[in-house]
């Protein structure tokens, strides 16, 4: 034997497998097998990562998408609720005739979900009832939507229970100043805080209806019938004419800026707004609901209530709510429309200023300072082309 065949017959066992059974396995390394098992695991495990991680930013969208919610739609209302309103509509066209006070108020409301979260509709627009994976993604987002009302809810109370108190201060100055961190010394046990929350047809200076609202006699019920003062323009009222200077009160506006703007933005509250960004901002101002929202706050920042609750003693939060988002959107026809037309503009002004935009005309712009200088330095290019 030759020695290339000799080194041929020592290598053919070790680079050709023995091929086994079909029932067999065919050889391999330990280590190797060791190594493939490490691997597929370590690639199973960034898939799980990358899927919590955008399952935690899909969360995360949603519960801040819901903040608007309490904020622009609707401050008690599920919205299951608005949902179900809508479908129920939906499917009897023909009986909107019928429909209660109640029930339009819940589809002006899913009205204004559509508005301010677009996709929510569209994505029940286009929910498959037969897929169960489908509708159970439908309550996961509803539920993250509602975290994220709720705590929008929250961080508002407790920011506006600190930031009432140092507006009473300011603007007052009792002779028992208001604390941030305790709300047992407000409400009608408080000289001032009991004169903002008075219902607007009582006299708070009189001895009888301070001694008729604290000892809550049958007189005396404070309930969410009456406006309190503290909704009026300079908390003080018409009798003979109980929407004059109604919701224009200097708290609210601090109240509606502190929230929707900035919390410093609320320190100037007498005049106009500064006017920045006024196309795109004033329709948050047109929104009826945010000033409900910011009255119904307002109200239990004021009140001795340590706790955010439906029902403080006779005063219903949730159908002061309502009676407040009526008066801007059930009205009895066109001239109070005309009405609260012009008071929503008052708003719209107070927040985000005066604008002139309409008036830049180009005769006007043509006289101003960068149209100007435009033209001086084409004077001068036209005057170093000609000397040449």
């Amino acid at each position: 034997m030759s020695g290339l065949e000799a080194a041929a017959e020592v290598r053919t066992p070790t680079s050709t497998p023995v091929i086994p059974a079909l029932s067999g396995a065919v050889p391999t390394s330990v280590d190797a097998r060791a190594k493939r098992r490490i691997a597929a695991l370590e690639e199973e495990l960034n898939t799980l990562r990358q899927e919590k991680g955008s399952k935690q930013r899909k969360t995360t969208y949603y519960v801040a998408q819901g903040r608007a919610i309490r904020r622009m739609v609707a401050l008690y209302t599920s919205l299951e609720d608005l949902i179900a309103e809508n479908d129920r509509r939906c499917e009897d066209e023909d009986d909107s005739e019928a429909n209660t006070s109640t029930q339009d108020r819940l589809q002006r409301g899913y009205i204004a979900l559509a508005q301010a979260l677009p996709w929510l509709h569209d994505k029940l627009t286009h929910l498959d009832i037969d897929d169960a994976e489908d509708m159970l993604k439908k309550v996961s987002v509803i539920m993250q939507l509602k975290r994220g009302a709720d705590a929008a809810r929250g961080d508002d109370t407790s920011t506006l229970k600190d930031l009432v108190a140092s507006w009473v201060n300011q603007d007052f100055r009792p002779s028992r100043l208001l604390k941030s961190d305790d709300k047992h010394s407000r409400g009608f046990v408080h000289d001032v805080c009991g004169k903002l929350l008075c219902p607007a047809e009582w006299d708070w200076h009189s001895d009888s209806v301070k001694a008729g609202i604290r000892d809550r006699t049958v007189d005396y019920i404070v309930s969410e019938n009456s406006w309190p003062l503290f909704v009026y323009e300079d908390y003080s009222i018409n009798p003979d004419n109980l929407e004059q200077g109604l919701f224009r009160s200097k708290v609210l506006v601090q109240a509606f800026k502190a929230t929707f703007t900035s919390p410093s933005s609320a320190r100037e509250a007498d005049g106009d707004g500064d006017g920045a960004d006024i196309l795109e901002n004033n329709r948050r101002a047109r929104r009826q609901l945010n000033q409900a929202k910011v009255k119904t706050c307002v109200r239990f920042a004021l009140s001795s209530v340590t706790s955010w609750r439906t029902v403080d003693g006779d005063f219903d939060y949730e159908i002061f709510w309502n009676n407040i988002v009526d008066f801007f959107e059930a009205v009895p026809g066109p001239v109070a429309q005309c009405r609260v037309n012009k008071l929503l503009e008052w708003w719209t002004r107070k927040v985000f200023g005066r604008n002139h935009r309409e008036d830049l005309t180009p005769d006007v712009v043509s006289k101003m300072s960068v149209t100007a200088l435009a033209d001086q330095r084409m004077a001068l290019e036209d005057a170093a082309f000609d000397s040449d």
